[in-house]
């Protein structure tokens, strides 16, 4: 393997951010609400991202916590914090939009890829509780989404390695699959040589929930070696 590791930090504010952009993070997601496994974090914390950060941050498009079908009327508020995200200075939105029968929403995430452009897309772990895996990975790469956010379907990354080696492999360099879920500077390295992914996604949260800086360098530290 040859080429930094991007490492993508999950934030849930501008502290985080600033204290993963100083740990070495190479971007940010941004999101409220993390113990929910992240929602829309607030026009506010968004501009004060673009002023205090300047490594790029995708912003979470996420009305509710919950599950990953939505109403119309919540369809049209992820297509409004979309249009604020891009006014306001994101670099990519985070989104994922499910059918009931649990495949990908392919009609309400093209609308809101649409609204997002020109900014890159990641369908987040919404992924992970799709009933076909590869058929949502298809549909994702016709859907032009950037990235792919996964941990296999399993608790952890590092417990789903065997599949997300599968998803790199289906993907063909066609879309981007990031590892996430449990990663850390202790498997790291082991779950970017076994899968063959080039981007993780971790939280390296410490006591209290808050962003921890000294998870963020140990973690940038052991991608180093790659």
């Amino acid at each position: 393997m040859s080429g930094r590791v991007t490492l993508e930090v999950c934030v849930d504010s501008i502290e985080g951010a600033v204290a993963a952009e100083e740990a070495g993070a190479t971007r940010v997601e941004l999101c409220a609400n993390l113990r929910e496994s992240g929602t829309t974090p607030s026009a506010g914390a968004i501009e004060l991202a673009r002023k205090r950060i300047r490594i790029p941050f995708h912003v979470m498009i996420r009305p509710r916590p919950g599950d990953f079908c939505y109403s119309a009327t919540e369809l049209d508020v992820m297509a409004r914090d979309i249009e604020s995200g891009k006014r306001l200075g994101a670099a990519g939105v985070v989104l994922g939009v499910l059918t009931r029968d649990g495949d990908v929403d392919a009609r309400a995430t093209r609308r809101l890829m649409e609204a997002a452009r020109p900014l890159e897309v990641t369908f987040h772990h919404a992924f992970d509780v799709v009933r076909d895996p590869m058929d949502a990975l298809e549909r994702l790469v016709d859907l032009g989404a950037e990235r792919v956010l996964t941990s296999g379907g399993e608790e952890s990354a590092e417990e789903g390695i065997g599949f997300i080696r599968r998803l790199v492999e289906a993907a063909g360099g066609r879309i981007v699959v990031i590892a996430g879920a449990g990663v850390n500077a202790a498997n790291a390295e082991r779950i970017v040589r076994e899968t063959g992914v080039r981007e993780v996604h971790a939280s390296c949260r410490g006591e209290g929930g808050a962003t921890d800086p000294e998870r963020v360098r140990a973690l940038v530290q052991a991608l180093a070696l790659l």
